[in-house]
């Protein structure tokens, strides 16, 4: 009999009768979305839990993205990163912008500062960084070419939920912060999303924004779009926030099982935090280098033969989809370290549902894979 599959992620789902109580007050209200009390209260919560001023709740990250893009007010060029999801790139088209893409940093996954600084002309109107795999990105850095550009930036933070960096939560950093709370990211409301800012101007644009544009019944001065949360997702996120500590610790356990099994198998680099208080374990990078006996497609197969579903992600570099190939900044020369990353990259699963034995089926796997392919 084969082993159960294990997947790379999997949502955290508090117990069924945890959440009919609020089930209920939804319904005894009627109050089913339209920035309910759920919505309200959520909001206030998360402001408070993340420590940053001002949270709008959206019915997801990708609709988060292009309302922050649309917020800005600008048509141009936005530079972004290849090395992420592709709804970061398809949020500047669908706003009538154009997609820039400069290189990463081998080091952190992100965008290179030295690289946005050379991407930058006439029309650039905004930079869009990823904090990838939740890992923060050197803030400060692209903080200081936005100001001596005069250049917003958005970052989206889809990853990067509960992160923290000297000054408190890396969300607090540039003009707009977009995070994910779909099912697979360590805080999720089934479906949804945020933006993060510190300016309220900016916040009750999005606000209108989200709601078609609405300012009252007779004014909309804004082609908004529906962007709202539903109470019975804002109820969830509620209840979830309430177990936020415990899955923190759950994932750190996981992740510092996964370096323990690991630990000296040459050729794979963990890319991990250097501070874990930090970080939220969001996933569990490795880099398969070349002095592992089998390449990383190998690898991945080789696991998945075992039911043991890891993800290349990410790869494809948005910059190799077809509906990019066209755009300049694609070509492989000026993306050299995200091509390189993109062939090595392999998330393991990482999730509260993984038991000790779980991770150690994998590490055992592994070892055992690479101890097969050098005695081949």
């Amino acid at each position: 009999m084969s082993q159960k599959a294990i997947y790379v992620t999997q949502p955290h789902l508090p117990a069924l009768d945890e959440f009919v109580p609020y089930l209920e007050e939804i319904w005894s209200s009627g109050f089913v979305t339209n920035n309910g009390r759920m919505h309200q209260a959520l909001e206030r919560e998360l402001a408070v839990f993340l420590g940053v001023e001002h949270v709008v709740l959206f019915n997801n990250a990708t609709t988060a993205l292009l309302a922050a893009l649309r917020a800005l007010g600008r048509q141009g060029e936005v530079i972004t990163t290849p090395f992420s999801f592709v709804a970061t790139a398809h949020s500047i088209l669908w706003q009538g912008m154009t997609p820039v893409f400069a290189d990463i940093s081998r080091n952190s996954l992100n965008l290179d500062p030295s690289r946005i600084e050379a991407a930058i002309n006439a029309r650039t109107v905004a930079i869009m960084p990823v904090h990838c795999y939740g890992h923060a990105c050197d803030t400060q850095a692209i903080q200081e070419i936005a100001e001596r550009h005069g250049i917003p930036v958005i970052y989206d933070a889809a990853h990067a939920f509960g992160v923290t960096d000297d000054g408190g939560s890396i969300l607090r950093h540039g003009d707009m912060s977009v995070v994910s709370f779909h099912a697979t990211k360590v805080f999720n409301t089934f479906e949804g999303g945020a933006i993060i800012t510190q300016d309220p101007t900016t916040r009750q644009c999005l606000e209108r924004i989200r709601n078609f544009g609405f300012v009252n019944e007779m004014e909309v001065p804004d082609c908004g779009i529906n962007g709202k949360m539903s109470e019975v997702n804002a109820a969830f996120g509620l209840l979830q926030l309430r177990h936020a500590a415990r899955v923190q610790a759950r994932r750190r356990a996981v992740h510092e099982a996964y370096v323990r099994g690991l630990e000296g198998v040459t050729g794979l680099h963990i890319h991990a935090p250097l501070d874990l208080d930090r970080h939220n374990f969001s996933y569990f990078p490795i880099l398969v280098g070349p002095e592992f006996p089998i390449n990383r497609d190998a690898l991945h197969d080789a696991l998945k033969a075992r039911n043991i579903y890891a993800r290349r992600y990410f790869y494809p570099l948005i910059s190799n989809f077809s509906h990019y190939a066209a755009l300049p900044s694609t070509k492989r020369e000026n993306l050299p370290v995200a091509n390189q990353m993109s062939d090595r990259i392999l998330c393991l699963p990482i999730h509260t549902g993984m038991s000790p034995a779980d991770v150690e089926r994998i590490t055992e796997a592994i070892t055992g894979i690479a101890t097969l392919a050098n005695a081949a």
